[in-house]
């Protein structure tokens, strides 16, 4: 396993994290006997930085069950999150920072975010509600190891908010997709400078850089090199900045463990060849010309006030453009149409909630408009019309 230095403090950390996000889910909470299988194989080949939050539903109790059951709680980095968006008073922080602490099983946490903390007047409002001084008292009682926070925001906002405060750490989004979107290779190099560990989240944007890939760009990665996976090009990208501490991945299969953690075993800084960069520079084109919708699938836009799945309408759009058009239609009637209450596309009303949330600032109203479009055709009503009827008998 590839391990990198906190530059602030030292700790050696696994260049692999665990996102513990995207935990298979079973019976409306999270497979516990699965990740567990999942998080011991990670921990067993050397990973120990594990991330979750306060929101992710069962995930902050399923790594703390983990934790007290194989007894690995001084061998790892937890971090977690504090959603600071719905502090409303001081008291809250430490309401729900303690709830953490019990779904944890832990009596402290190594690596502490402000989740979603976008911009600096975000921050200036928690200041107003006493956060500094919160935080500081955490740290000098231990229970808090390092202060950092998670961004969703451009490059601009991004060098304030890291101004705005002596941080320990920062966490942004970025993947070759992204290399100058959010706050891009200007923010990772501006962190870096500043001394910061700058750890990686959307690596693979939601999957869509493996699983639904554009046909075109997936072809160009493949005559690049036959033998060589998806997953492999994306990480490769990132290991080989060497401003980049960890990268979290969310995995949610033993294989994936299995192959992430041969390739962050084996790939380092600076190794791409000028070759391999090209690969990906043709490849963000092709991705480009496709007109696929950028979500990641996060589902921090729901939920939606008229029940629309807008991650599954947008990932089956998707599909739409990349694979079948025709196998795209029958899984968006499926998913989104039969069934007790449908969740396509075509029940947005416009209100604009979940714009409001969407750490990728999509236009998300807009976007629907274009699910509609492509898959609510004509022969998609016909059948919205018959089929649930016929499903009757």
């Amino acid at each position: 396993m590839e391990y990198r230095i906190n530059p602030k403090n030292g700790d050696r950390l696994s260049a692999l994290g665990y996102g513990c996000m995207r935990f298979t889910r079973k019976g409306g909470g999270v497979d516990q006997e699965k990740a567990e299988r999942e998080m011991a194989l990670a921990l067993e080949k050397g990973v120990n930085y594990f991330d979750t939050a306060y929101i992710y539903p069962g995930c902050e109790a399923a790594l703390g069950k983990f934790i007290q059951k194989t007894g690995c709680r001084e061998r790892i980095r937890v971090a977690t999150k504090l959603p600071q968006f719905r502090i409303r008073k001081p008291e809250d922080a430490e309401a729900i920072f303690r709830e953490e602490l019990e779904r944890l099983q832990t009596d402290y946490v190594d690596y502490y975010l402000m989740h979603m903390l976008n911009d600096r007047r975000s921050w200036e409002r928690l200041c107003g509600l006493g956060i500094r001084e919160w935080l500081m008292e955490k740290k000098k009682s231990g229970q808090v190891r390092n202060i950092g926070f998670s961004f969703h925001g451009g490059t601009e906002s991004f060098r304030e908010l890291i101004d705005a405060w002596d941080w320990d750490f920062c966490q942004i989004q970025f993947n070759y997709m992204d290399e100058n979107a959010q706050a891009g290779i200007e923010g990772l190099r501006y962190a870096h400078r500043k001394g910061l560990p700058v750890i990686i989240m959307e690596p693979l944007r939601g999957g869509r850089l493996t699983g639904a890939l554009p046909r075109e760009a997936a072809e160009v990665f493949h005559r690049a090199d036959p033998e060589r996976t998806l997953a492999d090009w994306a990480f490769s990208w990132l290991l080989d900045h060497g401003e980049v501490t960890t990268v979290l991945s969310g995995m949610n299969d033993v294989s994936q463990v299995e192959e992430n953690c041969s390739i962050f075993s084996r790939v380092t800084e600076n190794s791409l060849t000028e070759e391999e960069r090209q690969v990906f520079r043709d490849a963000v084109q092709a991705v480009r010309r496709s007109g696929q919708i950028s979500c990641t699938g996060c589902g921090y836009c729901q939920p939606c006030p008229k029940g629309v799945d807008i991650p599954t309408c947008f990932a089956i759009y998707n599909h739409s453009r990349s694979d079948s058009y025709v196998n795209a239609l029958k899984e968006y009637m499926m998913c989104t149409t039969l069934r007790n209450v449908r969740t396509n596309a075509g029940q947005c009303i416009g209100c604009g909630k979940c714009e409001q949330h969407c750490p990728q600032h999509l236009e998300i109203r807009e976007e629907l408009k274009k699910v509609r479009k492509r898959l609510e055709t004509p022969v998609y009503k016909i059948g919205a019309l018959f089929l649930p009827r016929f499903m009757k008998y």
